[in-house]
């Protein structure tokens, strides 16, 4: 018998990057009394995991509950970055309707319209919530005419296009019906969600369906399996069978099962219909698979993740510096790592190569796998990775590579050296637009190689006032030829540490990525070369000293600051004959080959 729950919403957050959704989501959670009065509450408090709170960006989609008016409202947090696509399209597959967020002054972005048109595939109703309404260059109306704009173009029904705008400061936490109506909370969103996210209907006496959607781990009870009942009630304690998603079915014990309120878990006897729960006691579950009724186990269709763009090669570190930082430096620590993380990471991929010590990892782009290796150092790993390389499929006897929509907004007088740099990498502009106060809006085509290594580029050719969005679009005709780096680097010739007088003697050749006192190995790389071509430099070389004293001798040298080199930059610097070795303590550039007769004689073969 199908009935509707009206005691309960699932609904998800959805937006491009930095619109405003995790702040939103803390004004929810602080007006709907989950936190005590006095209670000390951080801003952005969904965003738990450490590199999330650095880089001030959600990675990882998250669960929450409030309860308003006696309707208990699941909120799903999900993040903007195209990278991280993966998490949003099967959070989706939870809830009944979303919330999308855009900004007043930017409008609709690349992720605005990738999010969107995953909703919309799916049937589920929009909420639009023009955010930061705040801003003294807001657009508001011109904003919610975009918005209206994007769902025509995407191709949303009668129902789709008529929804409801919110317009709301998350920072302020208000929200409100029209423009000039004064408001001091969210009491209209709230209301917003409750008549016009639709309740979840099922049928609670039938065989049981949970969807699992997220897992997460817990070194107590092990595995946490997170996901939606679509159908029956499930029970503690009870037998289930597990729907794989290879078609086999195993059995299993559901141990606990918890219900979310606030930013904790409750544990709760049963769930049904329209529950979102976290289940433990499943060692052997893996995303998109289905707790179903023993008897009867049937799987709930799950949604297709769209496929990885860019690979690398993770592999053992062989430098000499090897296993001298680490924890986990061998290849079992390695390979045991990378197939945990692709359990839970739903758009990734590794795959074993011919070597035992390297592994093929694929992703959705450069943000998506430096998190990973960021992560991984910060959990004790050791490794080396190849440069990012883009994923070129055959199709029809044809190559086609991977496309990235782009928008840029930049001030007018940095168009030229932009456009120059786009055209270059084979990036054509669709679409120019003035954004008023002297700022451009500019929309190009280019392909996933041509903005490898340009983002660091752009933010010096833009002197740091230039916004750069990029989401995939999807795979064309090969492009022909993209120019890389076309300066060479500055390899260290011999193993030892840098010094002030070596430091001197080369900063000359180029620009320097290192100062004294840092201990450098043959074949590592200190800095790019000021001309095309790798150049060997001693950084190690001592002065020659003799008894005799000059006036001059015994001046300080004096050193040109070395450039900084992150993480991302270090991927975006380096060829295909390079590699960046990650420890725990350290981010390095090197040589494949280190010796420099061996690089002679690989270049001599090679030409």
């Amino acid at each position: 018998m199908i009935s509707k729950r009206d005691d309960i919403r699932n609904v998800a957050i959805i937006a491009h990057v930095d619109h405003g959704k995790t702040t939103l989501v803390d004004g929810m959670l602080k007006q709907s009394g989950i936190f005590r009065q006095n209670q000390k509450v951080e801003e952005r408090v969904l965003d738990s995991n450490a590199l999330e709170r650095e880089r001030g960006i959600t990675i990882l989609a998250k669960n929450t509950a409030i309860t308003y008016n006696g309707i208990k409202i699941n909120i799903v947090d999900t993040p903007g970055h195209a990278d991280f696509g993966g998490e949003v399209e099967r959070v989706l597959k939870m809830v009944d309707g979303v919330l999308l967020l855009v900004d007043a002054f930017e409008g609709p972005m690349p992720q605005t319209r990738f999010v969107l048109k995953k909703a919309l595939a799916l049937d589920l109703p929009a909420i639009v919530v023009i955010n930061k309404i705040d801003r003294p260059d807001a657009r508001v109306k011109q904003v919610e005419d975009e918005v209206l704009e994007l769902f025509i173009e995407l191709g949303a029904d009668d129902s789709q296009i008529d929804f409801p705008v919110v317009y709301a400061s998350a920072k302020d936490g208000i929200a409100k019906y029209s423009m000039d109506e004064p408001s001091d909370n969210l009491k209209p969103l709230f209301d917003t969600i409750v008549n016009h996210i639709p309740a979840p209907a099922g049928d609670p006496e039938a065989p049981v369906q949970v969807l699992i959607t997220t897992l997460d781990y817990d070194d107590y009870v092990g595995r946490i399996a997170i996901g939606r009942v679509f159908r029956g009630t499930i029970v503690s304690g009870k037998e289930y069978a597990i729907c794989k998603k290879d078609g086999s079915i195993s059995m299993t014990k559901v141990s606990n099962l918890y219900e979310f309120m606030g930013l904790k878990r409750e544990e709760a006897r049963e769930a049904t219909i329209g529950d979102i729960v976290a289940v433990t006691g499943i060692q052997d579950i893996d995303i998109g698979e289905t707790i179903a009724d023993a008897e009867n186990p049937e799987p709930v269709p799950y949604v297709n993740i769209d496929e990885p763009t860019l690979s690398m090669i993770f592999s053992v570190n062989n430098s000499p510096f090897a296993g001298q930082e680490g924890q986990y430096v061998t290849s079992r620590h390695l390979r045991e790592r990378l197939f945990k993380e692709a359990k839970s990471n739903v758009s990734l991929r590794v795959e074993e190569t011919d070597s035992p010590d390297s592994f093929k990892v694929s992703g959705r782009g450069e943000l998506h796998l430096s998190v990973l290796i960021e992560t991984m150092r910060r959990e004790g790993y050791e490794f080396q990775v190849s440069r990012p390389m883009v994923i070129i499929k055959e199709v029809n006897g044809k190559k086609m590579e991977p496309m990235e929509s782009v928008v840029i907004d930049i001030p007018e007088e940095y168009m030229g050296v932009v456009m120059e740099k786009m055209g270059a990498r084979r990036g054509q502009l669709t679409n120019m637009e003035n954004m008023g106060n002297g700022a451009l809006r500019l929309e190009f085509e280019i392909p996933t190689r041509g903005l490898l290594g340009y983002r660091s580029e752009f933010m010096t050719d833009t002197k740091g006032e230039g916004i750069l969005n990029a989401v995939f679009s999807g795979y064309t005709p090969y492009k022909g030829e993209i120019p890389t780096r076309s300066r060479g680097a500055l390899v260290a010739f011999e193993s030892g540490e840098s010094n002030t007088y070596g430091l001197y003697n080369a900063q000359d050749r180029g620009t320097l990525f290192i100062g004294p006192g840092v201990r450098v190995y043959e074949g590592m790389i200190v800095g790019e070369n000021s001309r095309p071509g790798d150049l060997d430099i001693n950084v190690c070389k001592k002065k020659h000293v003799t008894n005799l004293r000059s006036s001059t001798a015994d001046e300080a040298l004096r050193l040109t600051p070395p450039r900084e080199m992150t993480l991302e930059k270090c991927l975006e610097f380096i060829k295909d004959d390079e590699l960046v070795e990650v420890t725990p303590k350290n981010i390095r550039m090197r040589k494949t080959i280190l010796s420099r007769q061996e690089r002679a004689r690989a270049r001599a073969r090679g030409a």
